[in-house]
């Protein structure tokens, strides 16, 4: 079982030797579309790079652009400026990026059980109008007893905690192979156990290499948790270890009179 879950969490597509994971250049992204408007960007001019295995916090205000940051990388939409490189190639040509939105957006009431929602992390593998195969089966549960899901797997998703679907969501991106997990806010609402048990999780991603970014409104949590830090207001205010980035300057010019406590 060990050696099956290792070969979920490190095979990729096309993975160039020596390139970064992640590398963005010049990324933005606009708002407007009518020409005689001046143009809005919710990203603009963003260029930075992501090594394998770090984990990364995504920080700044509400509208500051995290959101959009990860549909870009995810490709849900595309940029007006910049490329995106994963392992030194267009992200299309990988299916080793794993994205989970904020909870609010899921709709936790669409009647489908655990096992199920993980196996949708399979989908690029086992190709449309194919049945799973013995192999998918295992690689399913092998990622749910990473997560320590196993016991969840008939159950209906809405049913469970929030610290629950954040675990088997990060299940999800496991049988589905991935090498780069967004994580949108996924510590919101979750009490301390449960943020303590993702982490113990995410923890658990570094010797497999996988490249984490979260994004949190929690600044202490990004200081003491992440490797480096991604302070964002629609342009990239700082980026590097927490103590480098969070300071009063970057976090005045982030959040003006407004900085979180």
């Amino acid at each position: 079982m060990t050696e099956l879950i290792q070969q979920i969490t490190s095979r990729g597509t096309s993975h160039q030797t020596g390139e970064p994971t992640l590398r963005l250049n010049g990324g933005s992204v606009s708002y407007t579309t009518v020409s005689s408007v001046p143009v809005q960007f919710a990203l603009e001019n963003l260029s930075f790079q992501a090594e394998a295995g770090e984990q990364i916090a995504v920080v700044g205000p509400n509208g500051a652009g995290k959101s959009t940051l990860f549909k870009l990388i995810a490709g849900i939409i595309q940029p007006d400026e910049g490329n995106i490189s994963l392992f030194g190639d267009a992200p299309e040509r990988h299916i080793c990026i794993a994205y989970v939105p904020q909870r609010s957006q899921i709709d936790w009431t669409f009647p489908v059980t655990v096992q199920d929602v993980v196996m949708m992390g399979r989908t690029k593998q086992i190709g449309f109008f194919r049945r799973p195969s013995r192999h998918d089966r295992q690689a399913v549960m092998a990622s749910l007893e990473r997560v320590n899901a196993a016991h969840l797997r008939n159950k209906q998703i809405g049913e469970l905690s929030g610290g629950q679907q954040q675990r088997v969501f990060i299940a999800r991106a496991l049988a589905q192979e991935a090498t780069l997990m967004l994580m949108d806010e996924p510590l919101t609402g979750l009490d301390v156990p449960s943020q303590e048990t993702i982490f113990e999780i995410l923890g658990s991603l570094r010797a497999d290499e996988v490249t984490v970014l979260v994004a949190t409104h929690d600044l202490q949590t990004a200081v003491n948790r992440f490797d480096k830090v991604m302070l964002l207001n629609r342009q990239l205010v700082a980026f590097d270890v927490g103590t480098a980035v969070l300071t009063p300057e970057n976090l005045l010019a982030a959040y003006g009179g407004h900085v979180p406590r």
